[in-house]
């Protein structure tokens, strides 16, 4: 994967710096404070320092352009001619992010006003005017049709102003890896469920994912060149990853591992980030065979970062992506029931569920029918573990568009249905009804992806830097 590369420039004016001397040296140190900050693994921070005047301020179009930056952060050292920034911005087009960021939470008044040189108090103030150009800067963009977001605050001691700024850098970081990811669809839709059924053109020019469609023959022929030794080795791995209950017989343990085997090899083969399938197989043993067998094998490939949406639901194996990217896992879930005792919404789904977030150790069970679907087989039994959680839909709108439906609320404890699916309790802080209802409005499929943590300004942020709405529910 390419690191994800930020744009980072300062701004100021030349004709001040033979006027006020040391003026440039101090802003040059607050971008480089500002650019140690940026910094971590996986980011790449190309620092182009001040611009100053309109030449070179076209000379920096270029060179971010030519270094690929995924997003510009432009800090406002102190005032600068919009002439100086226009320029930087229109030939990159990538998003930009004002950094409007005072260096101290106060100028000193007394020691300021005892200068006694107005030159000197000049440029003393002009270190700290950081936001004077901001509304010059922002009327330009409009103007111009350029999308920009604002961060302002303390160039230190302000968390909330870092934490933003953190969830720009870990949005820009997914929308990079979305852009990236290879998405493979395996087999065809569920026949009737009219709101999965998806535009994926509409994912490429959004997302720039790419869609590789395979078939189904493949897998299938992929499990015949399966060794007895690596279904030994692959079955030692299921019962390291999963809590085998004593009901699974050895044939249904073999099969499941001679899929999930087959699986690597198509992910591989196809280099894919992420996965959606479902296949009928009936007519047809052989497939009916490797599909009714998936599920163990899709589950660690969600573990691996490799997220597997049931019933071909292509947009909600993209929000499982998103949510696994920004390391909250994404595990794919639809409502199971209302527990209103407890005010709180069941949620679960059949299939694969995203094992590395689960509350201990997932069951494996095996089931004699898998419902409303052909076959019989091992399935996973999970809960997510307990603690704040973020729900994220992706829909597509009537005027043609995505959308991201948002929720947070907590995983709870409580009792589970223990019918070999994952299925969770969650509460919302706007009870079971209003989100029932507030989300079923925002109009989502009835499937969605879950991840832990609270995730809601992330996602939006993604949202902006990619033309995606947002809509949060809580």
């Amino acid at each position: 994967m390419l690191p994800t590369r930020i744009g980072l420039f300062g701004i100021g004016l030349d004709t001040y710096w033979p006027q006020f001397s040391g003026l440039k040296d101090r802003l040059d140190g607050y971008l480089r404070q500002v650019a140690g900050i940026l910094e971590r693994p996986g980011i790449e921070i190309v620092n182009l320092g001040l611009v100053d005047n309109p030449e070179r301020a076209v000379e920096a179009g270029h060179q971010f352009r030519q270094a690929d930056v995924d997003i510009i952060f432009l800090h406002a050292t102190t005032y600068a001619l919009s002439s100086t920034v226009l320029p930087v911005v229109r030939r990159a087009r990538v998003p930009i992010i004002i950094l409007n960021l005072s260096p101290e939470s106060s100028i000193d008044y007394t020691s300021f006003n005892a200068l006694g040189d107005r030159s000197a108090m000049t440029g003393e103030w002009l270190a700290h005017c950081g936001a004077c150009p901001v509304p010059e800067i922002a009327n330009v963009f409009l103007r111009a049709g350029i999308p920009f977001y604002q961060v302002t605050g303390k160039l230190h001691d302000d968390p909330a102003c870092w934490q933003e700024v953190d969830d720009w850098i870990e949005a820009a970081r997914v929308a990079s890896v979305m852009s990236h990811n290879r998405l493979g669809l395996l087999g065809h839709y569920y026949s009737g469920m009219l709101d999965i059924y998806s535009d994926v053109t509409l994912q490429s020019i959004v997302f720039g994912t790419h869609i590789e469609f395979l078939e189904v023959e493949e897998l299938t022929a992929l499990r015949r060149t399966v060794s007895s030794s690596d279904i030994q080795d692959r079955l030692a791995v299921f019962a390291q990853e999963f809590d085998l209950q004593p009901d699974c017989s050895p044939s249904d343990l073999e099969a499941a591992a001679r899929t999930s085997i087959a699986l690597d090899c198509l992910v591989d083969r196809y280099s894919l980030g992420s996965l959606a399938y479902y296949y009928k197989g009936t007519g047809n043993p052989e497939n009916e065979t490797a599909i009714a067998s998936i599920i163990l094998g899709n589950s660690l490939l969600t573990a691996k970062g490799v997220p597997v949406a049931g019933e071909y639901e292509v947009k909600n194996a993209q929000a499982m992506k998103i949510m696994d990217s920004f390391g909250a896992g994404g595990s794919f879930t639809e409502y199971y029931a209302v527990d209103w005792d407890a005010d709180a919404v069941l949620m679960g789904h059949d299939g694969p569920g995203h094992i590395a977030i689960a509350e201990g150790r997932t069951k494996v069970r095996p089931l004699s029918v898998f419902h409303g679907k052909v076959g019989k087989g091992l399935s996973v039994e999970m809960s997510v573990r307990s603690g704040p959680v973020t729900l994220l839909s992706i829909a597509e709108t009537p005027q043609g568009r995505l959308k991201f439906v948002v929720a947070e609320g907590e995983s709870v404890d409580g009792p589970k249905l223990e019918i070999g699916n994952t299925n969770s309790r969650y509460r919302f802080p706007r009870g079971a009804r209003n989100f029932i209802e507030s989300w079923n409005a925002q109009g989502p499929a009835h499937h969605c992806a879950v991840g832990v943590g609270r995730l809601a300004s992330k996602i939006e942020k993604l949202g902006k830097l990619i033309g995606v709405e947002t809509a949060q529910v809580c």
